[in-house]
């Protein structure tokens, strides 16, 4: 399942939880809307690739730490091979319909967030409260901007809610299950610890093996909030500044990330595969890879098992609704800006992205058969000399 989602999931953070949404909560029910907003709630106030980390929470939730590499490998493996693959020379994105249909996977997204953000505020607002917590705390996301925007959102609703909906009965669901105890949660919070005060000077001693290629990934993905394109400016000054890739190679592989499904984090293997400052190859690509993932992961597996705890006290589930709340807003604000923004510019996108969020919405169609369509109508777009 997690594969089908790794090859058909275009769009970013934003777009791949409505994805989630869409196979988790409606077609399979492994999650409620409730449960899949906490562990949201929990990734967007760590550091690292949101998405993936969702992915990898409902993966360990579902089949304990087997299913969270499972899920984790399955999503990610589709767009690292691409990535990598575009290292070598597969250079096919620059051509007219090419763009064309890059367009019309960015229509796609649209309508996936805009699709999830519907079916998560019927059932995180259902009342005149919540529903002012999310536009307050959507209104703070998009005020305050950049990778603090969404924590900040978030933070706003979680401190609403402790606020105003001490009343509001509590959701009846299950609660999220992990296997993690705190020990294992804090021997994974010592080893991020480990990697980002020592790695540097493991680097230094071993200047020509593969750990400063790790130690810059590693250091990337451990301080960046929010993933995706927030971690692009860390990475140039890990691999570009340093002389290690020139600019033009690295901007060629950034464009080639926007056309290939899942997490924009594997944009590592591109640049592990070219970067002096690793081996190259398969073998930097599989180092920049593990090394921009594992300090997010390392952090949700250290959190996870005190943020179960913290749901038992008396002022949690006050907290949760408001802060439930707060991802409802955070996503309408993305689904403006960016999403709305910056795609659709004509007429063919509007009447594209309507016609997939119908067939979304209304005649329940699985995911991977709109992004068909979008690439499809992005196809036709860019012949027909719409785009």
């Amino acid at each position: 399942m997690f594969g089908k989602l790794g090859l058909t999931s275009f769009g970013g953070p934003v777009a791949h939880l409505g994805y989630f949404r869409t196979e988790i909560t409606e077609r399979r029910r492994w999650l409620t809307d409730a449960q899949l907003a906490n562990l949201v709630a929990v990734c967007q106030f760590l550091p690292g690739p949101t998405s993936s980390q969702v992915g990898f929470g409902i993966g360990l939730h579902r089949a304990g730490l087997r299913g969270a590499l499972a899920a984790f490998l399955a999503f990610t493996l589709p767009s690292a091979v691409l990535m990598f693959t575009f290292a070598l020379g597969a250079d096919r994105w620059q051509s007219p319909l090419g763009a064309g249909v890059l367009a019309g996977l960015q229509v796609v997204a649209v309508a996936v967030i805009a699709h999830a953000v519907l079916g998560m505020a019927r059932t995180l607002t259902p009342d005149v409260r919540r529903a002012l917590i999310a536009i307050a705390a959507g209104l703070a996301a998009l005020l305050i901007g950049g990778t603090l925007g969404p924590v900040a959102g978030i933070a706003l609703g979680a401190f609403g809610g402790t606020v105003w909906c001490r009343g509001v009965p509590a959701t009846r669901s299950a609660p999220l299950h992990f296997t993690v105890s705190r020990r294992t949660g804090l021997a994974c919070l010592a080893v991020f610890a480990v990697f980002l005060l020592g790695g540097p000077l493991l680097a230094l001693a071993l200047p020509h093996s593969g750990l400063p290629l790790f130690d810059t990934m590693f250091r990337a993905g451990a301080l960046v909030f929010g993933g995706g394109h927030v971690v692009l400016p860390l990475l140039e000054s890990g691999i570009v500044a340093t002389g290690d890739l020139n600019a033009e190679t690295f901007l060629a592989g950034y464009g080639a990330a926007q056309a290939v499904p899942g997490p924009l984090f594997t944009f590592a293997a591109y640049l592990g595969a070219l970067s002096d400052l690793g081996p190259g190859g398969i073998l930097g690509a599989g180092i920049a890879l593990c090394g921009i993932f594992l300090p997010g992961f390392l952090l949700l597996l250290g959190v996870l098992p005190f943020w179960k705890s913290l749901q038992a006290r008396a002022w949690a589930p006050a907290l949760m609704h408001g802060a439930n709340a707060g991802v409802v807003g955070v996503l309408t604000t993305a689904l403006i800006t960016p999403a709305i923004t910056s795609t659709i510019t004509g007429p063919w996108q509007l009447a594209l992205a309507l016609g997939c969020f119908a067939l979304l919405t209304w005649a329940r169609q699985p995911a991977w058969l709109i992004v068909c369509v979008g690439a499809g109508g992005g196809l036709l777009a860019a012949l027909s000399g719409l785009g």
